[in-house]
């Protein structure tokens, strides 16, 4: 997998509400009513404030018609972006 140097990947906050919720006019109080979570949940994921998991990645596939593994992976590669900058800070 590679990662971008010159900036960070997409957030899956972000990927959700501009990939997402702003091109079906999809609201977050309407995907997590759709998704069977609180609108806290969605919120905080759109905010970055919440990890998408196994279980909110099946969650969000099932509701918007994409893979799990499509959320999953959108998260490894922000969290890996992050660490290998925390990393490089540190060594340097």
């Amino acid at each position: 997998m590679r990662l971008p140097t010159h900036r960070a990947p997409t957030s899956p906050g972000e990927m959700l509400k501009e990939e997402f919720l702003e091109p079906f006019e999809l609201t977050q109080a309407e995907l997590s009513r759709r998704m069977r979570v609180t609108p806290r949940v969605v919120n905080e994921i759109c905010q970055g404030k919440r990890a998408i998991t196994p279980r909110t990645a099946i969650l969000l596939s099932d509701v918007l018609g994409t893979q799990p593994d499509f959320w999953l992976h959108c998260r490894l590669k922000w969290d890996l972006w992050h660490e290998y900058k925390r990393m490089k800070r540190k060594i340097a």
